[in-house]
């Protein structure tokens, strides 16, 4: 009955008390195992204990083992390691909840001592305690940490080994280092101890824990040691991938990005030139550190910049990573302020307060994609090693671009290769949302692109709209909505399907695109027929020559006024005749393909799609008069049918032998007893059709169109009835395999007639209804059924405010053909939501920013956004941006400068324009610029260091350059000279706070200036007194101007200066 229970001692060497177990049996009567070293105290050496002992020993060995702690990990250890607590525990009992000075720590890694006594009992240290590179973690999980000073959330003095090189440094950097450290301790709420260089540990005391230890900003503020964490065996870093980056120096010194390009035989310095064009703040991130950086010998060949952060690196953290000056996503949202004096709500990148603004990179670098590749997957830029490796210095993974491209380093789409894919591989592909503008050849055709989107949106536009104004900090948008009633449904659907037979009529189209276009058009007659209303007085239209018809056009002649007890009846003749119409094409391609021997069989198909004339006519052609005659009954009154099912019960009842009756007859006759299940036993018929049968042949004539959806939906439950599956799957053929489950959906105009059968009552489909499959086989194309759905609700047939996955999939389409206007147009009609109250500003704007180079380029576009009412502001922030991205400072100055963002307008003015058109001499726009800026000069930071200082040159040096009588406070010389100092002080002070941010150009301007003031002033120094000399000279020496021109003027004053000497002397 022996379970012994093995604890293994953790440690790497017998100065940690070793590696070894111990084993308490259960029972008295086997081995009490301490330790497997030959020499133990005699007390507790290995020895047998004998069956008839004291079972209080028992219970003594049994208790040590449960209250022992848990550590298994190789190369972790403890102090007191187990050996020895057990010994304690066994010597001195309750030992091992008061051990005194408790350490944990790992190999290479650190350790923790615990400060006074601890209770360790029953503990799992594997669990509890875990040392990464360059930090540790105790109790990751927050749920099960216990209150600060019980357990192991205690002060503890925690040591941790770094890797940095000793090599090369110098008293002074580890000063450095040791400065940062001790910050780094100190944000994380720690006291600093000490550093040692000489093995690296970093010592620091905590008063509770979480997480403690070097961010990754950190790591690269200190240089750290790739080759000694590299060097680490993978037994003894717990089986761990190093997450180390390793970075090579060329042969001429340079620093390479990344160690790819080295193994692809490509140009080093090249890729980090691509690097630093794609991540400029990195590299401004990296000068802060340059002294450190710099330390080392030139011979090092390897160099720690920044570790690939892996997955298993992250998961151990508990806290959240430190945020770095990364480049964010193009579009960044503020949801609090959309005012004009908001710095904006999407930016490019974030702006650093206090930085320069760089000029763009140079035209023709960089990579530029051609947007027009085929779809859906681009082959000339797919796996391309040379990018990957850029990607993948930067921890890529996945990324969308416009129009639908997509950029990842996974398995290509479509691909059927199990085979691993290398992560150092991109894979480049485009969603082909643009393929219902294509042909059959896969290219884009202009009329399609009129035909699918110009002209549906602009008929939709051209119907009545009710607007909602909504306020958005200061500004307004006007949403809209489309409003119709039922009498103008008919004319709307007419319009619509026009289109879309227009369509039809253009060549190249593919046989399932031909299929899914004659689908719409059948659905907007079923719109019509199911949602519309007769108005009174109106003459309703002959719609064929069956009963139902008849009846219709008996009322017609009959009176001009319809009977509102006959409007059900009437659709329902009106749905009739669709059915007949949509089935039609199905019946004739069937029949075409029939032996002409077997009539029987043609009558039947004709009578599935209600073509009573047809199949009349070709009975009696051959000869069959009394089945023609019972044909002409079919479908009609109840008693027809209960003769027809009588006469067949009775046969059944005589047992007459049917073998003598053509199987197709008897068919036929099943038929028309109403019996349809009979009739199509081993034959197969479309969902449409088996409708028709149903409400044609067995329901009574007069039943109301809802009753017969009820119906035909309650025989599909019950699995006796075809599933109404969408049309590409029903009547196809379809360019693509569709994976289909008969669970996930019907189609669109089986949506349609169960709405109508539950108009009274809630329709639960609707986000389904309106999903892409359901009407058409391409799972991205919404651009019709966005105008089904906006039609629908028109009428008040539907109501929602939840389908914005329909929304935005047409505003996907629109932005993939360029078409930000109607984009816009879509977005506005989306309904508000009051949980997501700026969801049409961001999605407005978004489409602004990213797409500006589109609507911008095409006034009608911008114009059609404007009479949209998008405020103008958000138009010239989108284009300020953009010009500013490209490069354009002028131009994005004018667009900042119109929508009121003060402070970015006086940024490029002061760091881009100005100075260019002061040396071009173009004052005037200067003077026009710098005013238009200055009414709002209290909005603006450092306003007298930027703009107020060309505004004050130019006043300055007009009133230098007129007579003194034109100017009061300039009436006397020293006045002249006190306005200049304090002028020339300005411009030395904005070179002092600004100057960081100037590029050499408005340095030379800034000179100009102050040479050109200090010519004047200098110019009217005669007749002046020696001292007044002397002070205008010291006024120009403090100026920024040129050596050479500083050079001249000390000459003149030390001229000035000797002539008082011999005035003085004689």
């Amino acid at each position: 009955m022996a379970s012994p229970a093995l604890l293994p001692v953790s440690g790497s060497s017998s100065e940690l008390c070793g590696t070894g177990n111990i084993s308490f049996s259960n029972s008295c009567g086997v081995d009490f195992d301490v330790g497997t070293s030959s020499e133990v105290v005699s007390q507790y050496k290995k020895r047998r204990l004998p069956q008839k002992t004291d079972f209080q020993s028992c219970e003594v060995l049994r208790d040590i083992e449960v209250i022992l702690p848990n550590l298994r990990s190789a190369d972790y250890y403890m102090k007191p390691c187990l050996k020895e607590l057990a010994a304690r525990e066994l010597a001195d009992p309750g030992y091992c909840s008061r051990v005194l000075d408790f350490t944990i720590g790992r190999v290479g890694y650190g350790s923790v001592r615990y400060l006074g006594e601890t209770d360790i009992r029953q503990l799992d240290l594997d669990d509890i305690v875990k040392f990464h590179r360059h930090e540790v973690v105790v109790y990751e999980n927050e749920n099960a940490k216990p209150v600060v000073g019980q357990g192991l959330n205690k002060a503890a003095e925690v040591t941790l080994v770094l890797q940095v090189r000793s090599l090369g440094f110098e008293e002074g950097k580890l000063e450095v280092i040791g400065d940062k450290l001790r910050i780094s301790a100190e944000k994380q709420g720690a006291h600093f101890i000490s550093f040692d260089p000489a093995n690296g540990e970093w010592k620091f005391l905590v008063h509770h824990f979480s997480r403690f230890g070097l961010s990754d900003d950190d790591e690269e503020d200190i240089v750290m040691d790739d080759a000694t964490a590299a060097q680490n065996p993978v037994g003894v870093n717990g089986g761990e991938i190093p997450d180390i980056d390793e970075e090579h120096m060329g042969p001429n010194g340079v620093l390479l990005s990344h160690s790819l390009p080295a193994h692809l035989g490509l140009d080093p310095v090249r890729m980090r030139e691509m690097k630093m064009l794609m991540f400029p703040d990195e590299e401004e991130e990296a000068e802060d550190f340059k002294e450190i950086l710099t330390c080392q010998k030139p011979s090092i060949g390897k160099e720690y910049i920044r570790p690939l952060h892996s997955a298993q690196r992250m998961s151990h953290r508990s806290s959240p990573p430190v945020a770095r000056k990364t480049p964010l996503a193009l579009l960044e949202y503020n949801h609090g302020s959309f005012d004009s004096n908001s710095p904006g709500a999407i930016l490019m990148v974030p702006q650093n307060k206090g930085m320069s603004l760089k000029p763009i990179k140079p035209e023709g670098s960089g990579f530029k994609l051609d947007l027009k590749q085929e779809t859906p997957v681009t082959g000339s830029h797919s796996r391309n090693i040379v990018d990957a490796g850029l990607f993948m210095g930067r921890s890529f993974r996945v990324g969308w671009g416009p129009n639908g491209i997509l950029v990842h380093t996974g398995t290509p789409v479509g691909s059927n290769n199990s085979q691993r894919v290398l992560s150092s591989v991109i894979n480049l592909e485009k969603v082909a949302i643009d393929k219902v503008v294509r042909d059959e050849n896969n290219k884009v055709r202009e009329e399609l692109i009129g035909f699918a989107f110009d002209s549906p949106l602009n008929l939709h536009n051209e119907i009545n709209h009710e607007t909602k104004e909504v306020e958005v900090g200061s500004f307004k948008l006007r949403l809209q909505k489309l409003v119709s009633d039922r009498l103008m449904l008919p004319e709307i659907c007419r319009k619509y399907g026009d289109i879309l037979e227009r369509k039809l009529d253009v060549p190249g189209l593919t046989s399932s695109t031909r299929v899914v276009l004659s689908h719409q058009v059948m659905i907007w007659e079923l719109i019509k027929v199911l949602f519309s209303n007769r108005a009174n007085g109106s003459k309703s239209k002959s719609l064929g020559a069956d009963n139902e018809e008849d009846m219709m056009q008996d009322m017609k002649e009959a009176s001009s006024d319809v009977d509102l007890e006959a409007l059900p009846l009437i659709r329902r003749a009106e749905f009739s005749l669709w059915l007949q119409e949509t089935v039609c094409p199905h019946v004739q391609d069937t029949i075409s393909s029939l032996n002409e021997s077997n009539y029987l069989e043609h009558v039947f198909l004709l009578l599935t799609g209600r073509q009573l004339d047809a199949a009349v006519e070709l009975a009696a052609s051959k000869g069959d008069v009394r089945l023609a005659c019972l044909l002409s009954q079919a479908g009609g009154s109840m008693v027809n049918r209960a003769d027809v099912l009588r006469q067949l019960d009775l046969w059944r009842i005589n047992r007459l032998d049917f073998s003598f009756i053509e199987k197709d007859r008897l068919r036929l006759y099943e038929l028309l007893s109403g019996n349809i299940h009979g009739a199509l036993h081993d034959v197969n018929v479309d969902w449409k059709r088996f409708l028709g049968l149903l409400m044609w042949y067995q329901l009574p004539p007069n039943t109301s169109l809802p009753v017969v959806f009820h119906a035909y939906q309650h025989l599909v439950d019950d699995g006796k009835a075809p599933y109404p599956v969408p049309v590409y799957i029903d009547e196809g053929p379809v360019d693509e395999v569709i994976k289909w489950g008969t669970e996930e959906r019907f189609d669109f105009s089986y949506y349609l007639m169960l709405l109508h059968a539950s108009e009274e009552g809630e329709f639960g489909d609707l986000k389904t209804m309106f999903t892409a499959l359901c009407s058409t086989n391409d799972p991205l194309d919404y651009h019709m059924i966005w105008h089904q759905r906006a039609v629908l609700e028109a009428i008040g047939a539907i109501t929602s405010n939840d389908l914005h996955v329909l929304d935005m999939g047409l505003v996907s389409q629109l932005l993939c053909l360029g078409k930000c206007h109607w984009a816009i147009y879509v977005i506005l009609h989306m309904p508000y939501r009051e949980d997501f109250p700026y969801l049409h500003v961001n999605l407005i704007r978004e489409i602004l920013f990213q797409y500006c180079e589109l609507w911008s380029s095409e006034e009608s576009q911008g114009q059609f956004i404007e009479n949209l009412g998008v405020p103008v502001a958000w138009l010239h922030e989108a284009m300020a941006v953009y010009f500013s991205y490209c490069g354009d400072f002028s131009k994005a100055l004018e667009h900042f400068l119109q929508c009121a963002h003060w402070q970015k307008a006086h940024t490029i003015f002061i760091t881009s324009v100005a100075h260019k058109l002061f040396l071009a001499a173009k004052h005037s726009e200067i003077w026009r610029l710098a005013t238009s800026m200055e009414d709002h000069k209290s909005e603006i930071e450092n306003w007298d260091l930027g703009a107020g200082i060309y505004i004050s040159f130019y006043l300055l040096r007009s009133s230098l350059q007129e007579d003194n009588n034109t100017m009061s406070e300039l009436d006397s010389f020293e006045s002249k000279n006190a306005v200049c100092r304090e002028f020339l002080g300005r411009l030395n002070e904005s070179l002092a706070v600004l100057g960081g941010r100037f590029q050499v150009d408005a340095r030379v301007a800034y000179s100009k200036m102050a040479e050109e003031i200090c010519g004047l002033l200098l110019s009217d120094i005669e007749g002046s007194t020696c001292d007044g000399q002397l002070s205008c000279f010291d006024t120009v020496f403090s100026a920024p101007i040129p050596e050479d021109l500083r050079s001249s003027y000390l000459q003149g004053a030390v001229s000035v200066f000797t002539c008082f000497l011999s005035e003085v002397a004689t």
